[in-house]
């Protein structure tokens, strides 16, 4: 009797239009789920800074989250995958974040940071392998359509971030039904204070936006930071519990294996063990795109970190109520949710550089429209403008700067992606640690410096032509495997 392959090779000619909507189902049930699991985790972030307000402990959990998160970047995602392989790595992650959740029921410094903790440990697995199943997954789709794995790639990652950015959506919706059901005379009586402290508007303009200096120094004189009653933040998490135990289900039973599309390659971990398999992702650190590239990347992490945390506290909680934050990050989800496949299309006509100069000069506006705005309860339509064109921004840096991780290192996708989320998740824990500490002024101006750094230094990948280098090359062999063991 002779032994059965392991693996059996299928001619690509023979499975061309199949295998091109089993490669789109991947792609949308992977969306699916994470769309699912960032409704629950987004939901819950965005209320840290305003609800565990108490000694900055929500501030300090999303600090522990982006600083846990560096340690796996580094550590993990090579290491991981290489046991699980990408698929049971998602899965697998995406149960590490529901400890964030649980500790909502019981929000103590000794329950919130552990939590904290494990989400980072689980993100840096977790968004390697979704980046490296993308693209892997876009060059074997390249290998039988006459697309180009680099406009593939983009697509991909924007029909990706819809579905992502969809959970602000949902998270904020569930949110603020929530806490808003039933309290509306209540609402009416806390914005009608707040609008007449000490008998003058003046005050919550003096308390808000761009002076706002912590939760903690204004929560006693502006009573639209008082948090809700906790019962309704547990029936929140209970919910948000369900939505990432669904989301580990779909990917585990309807997402196939990274290894039926075998073309002999190895990754980064190809013959290295130990240490060096640990550190492969601060190896990628000595190539010139890789250091450039920086600067945009901690951008990413630090301007998200802002969003969720200081312009949720110190303009929208601070000048409009708590319950009003779900409301203004539904407008921030949907926009990105469309601006973010629609970028693909657009890049396709214009190129990637003029949409990154776009959002270079409408983000840098925005920014600068925040120091010297002085935000009111009246002005609810600003609250969402902002976070409207923050989501179009967002978009342009998400996708573009994740597309250009994988273009710029072929063989390289898990140390590209882990380095990705490396330093987006450093830009986070920096802007989440001396978020208690400083101004919101001062916050701002530090995000204006980071932006033209990092644009400049985008600029220099652009013009020295290293992308068109690496994409000019010839596509891969891929032959599709019909099953695999493990991944």
């Amino acid at each position: 009797m002779e032994p059965s392959p392991k693996f059996v090779e299928i001619r690509v000619a023979d499975f061309q239009p199949a295998e091109r909507w089993r490669i789109m189902k991947n792609i949308l049930m992977i969306g699916f789920a994470f769309m699912l699991q960032f409704t629950a985790f987004m939901g819950a972030s965005n209320l840290q800074s305003s609800v565990n307000a108490d000694q900055s402990l929500g501030t300090f959990t999303l600090a522990a989250i982006y600083g846990s998160l560096i340690f796996s970047n580094i550590f993990l995602p090579v290491l991981i995958i290489s046991w699980l392989g990408c698929k049971w790595t998602i899965a697998v992650a995406f149960v590490a974040y529901m400890p964030f959740i649980a500790a909502q029921f019981w929000p103590r410094f000794y329950t919130m940071i552990p939590a904290g903790l494990a989400v980072g440990l689980g993100g840096g697995p977790l968004w390697c392998a979704q980046c490296t199943y993308f693209t892997v997954a876009s060059e074997a789709y390249a290998s039988i359509s006459e697309l180009s794995a680099d406009v593939l790639v983009t697509r991909f990652f924007g029909l990706f971030f819809m579905f992502y950015q969809m959970a602000q959506v949902w998270g904020n919706l569930i949110s603020s039904a929530v806490m808003s059901y039933g309290l509306e005379p209540k609402e009416a009586t806390v914005n009608a204070t707040a609008e007449n402290i000490n008998g003058s508007l003046a005050l919550v303009a003096e308390l808000c936006g761009a002076n706002f200096y912590g939760v903690a120094s204004a929560s006693e004189e502006n009573p639209n930071l008082e948090p809700p009653p906790p019962e309704r933040i547990q029936l929140i998490a209970g919910i948000y519990l369900c939505c990432m135990l669904l989301a580990s289900l779909i990917v585990a039973l309807g997402v196939d294996s990274l290894a039926r599309y075998d073309r002999g390659r190895k990754g980064s971990a190809s013959g290295k063990s130990g240490l060096k398999l640990l550190a492969v992702t601060l190896e990628l650190l000595g190539e010139r795109s890789q250091q450039l590239i920086l600067p945009i990347t901690i951008f990413i992490g630090a301007e998200q970190a802002f969003l969720f945390a200081d312009y949720n506290a110190a303009f929208v909680s601070c000048a409009w109520g708590i319950s009003k934050i779900g409301y203004v990050m539904i407008c921030f989800g949907v926009v990105n949710a469309i601006a973010a496949p629609a970028i693909g299309s657009i890049v396709k006509v214009t190129g990637r550089m003029p949409v990154m100069l776009f959002a270079f000069c409408l983000h840098l506006g925005i920014l600068v429209a925040l120091i010297l705005w002085r935000p009111q309860a009246q002005q609810g339509w600003i609250f969402f403008l902002v976070s409207g064109l923050w989501g179009v921004c967002d978009a342009v840096w998400l996708v573009q700067v994740n597309a250009l991780s994988g273009i710029l290192f072929p063989g390289k996708e898990e140390s590209g992606y882990s380095n990705f989320k490396l330093w987006e998740a450093t830009g986070s824990v920096i802007t989440y640690a001396y978020s208690p500490y400083l101004r919101t002024s001062v916050k701002l101006y530090i995000l204006m410096v980071v932006l033209i750094v990092g644009v400049t230094c985008y600029l220099i990948i652009e013009c020295t032509g290293r992308v068109k280098k690496v994409t000019s090359r010839d596509k891969a062999d891929f032959a599709l495997v019909a099953t695999a063991e493990k991944y």
